[in-house]
């Protein structure tokens, strides 16, 4: 509303996308929800999804990063600015960092007693949706480098590796849970491990097609403005 009261522009897309993000985490972290996600595997596994998968790439395709910039006193953008340069954020900000850190952490999750001990922590739990959130984002914004600009802007091949890394790093930790029960001694039936197994198998790949299908749309969309400028320019000089 700011950018619009100031006679800017901003896309009607990019607010679609932060309202979509937002409404996806309301309705994934909504009392109701967070029940039935503590006492039903299968409803744990699809929040899983919408709050570290779905819900971050609408927010990454939103560019809030390029909104708050505009926003903000100079002084104020050029501190943030500054931050988002700075070598710590690069370092997370790297695909293959960005990767450890998203899938990383849901091996850890659910391959070890992490994900029994966040049922009964409620400190514990909060931190491991905060961090998929996060992570998710973060993720997202490395791979597809934009909408806001990337503090890391490795090549288009470093980062569909990196997608397709985690691709395959879902299927296999899928295939892990269901044809091993993984996460062991926990209060679920086995029906609903491999019911959940199976989501995030599918809702998974689901979600990680939605990001390459961004992530070529980002790119050809670059690359079609970069030739458009070469040809302004040309007939300009």
């Amino acid at each position: 509303m700011q950018q619009w009261r100031a006679g800017r522009n901003w896309s009607l897309l990019r607010v679609t996308a932060w309202l979509a993000g937002c409404l996806l985490l309301v309705q994934a972290l909504a009392p109701g929800a967070m029940l039935l996600a503590h006492h039903d595997f299968r409803w744990h596994m699809a929040q899983h999804l919408v709050i570290g998968m779905l819900a971050p790439l609408a927010l990454v395709l939103a560019a809030p990063i390029t909104l708050l910039l505009r926003s903000l006193p100079v002084s104020a953008a050029r501190r943030v600015t500054t931050l988002l340069r700075s070598a710590y954020v690069r370092f997370i900000s790297h695909p293959l960092v960005a990767l450890i850190l998203n899938v990383g952490a849901m091996w850890l999750l659910y391959l070890t007693p992490l994900y029994l001990a966040s049922l009964e922590s409620a400190w514990l739990h909060a931190f491991v949706h905060i961090h998929f959130l996060l992570a998710g984002y973060l993720f997202c914004w490395s791979v597809l480098a934009g909408p806001d600009q990337a503090a890391h802007s490795p090549s288009f091949r470093c980062r569909i590796a990196a997608l397709f890394l985690s691709i395959a790093a879902h299927s296999v930790l899928a295939k892990l849970m269901y044809g091993y029960l993984w996460p062991r001694n926990v209060p679920h039936d086995p029906e609903q491990i491999r019911a959940a197994a199976q989501l995030m198998y599918y809702g998974g790949d689901f979600a990680e097609v939605l990001l390459l299908v961004a992530l070529f749309a980002m790119t050809f969309s670059r690359r079609g403005n970069t030739r458009q400028a070469d040809v302004r320019a040309n007939a300009n000089g």
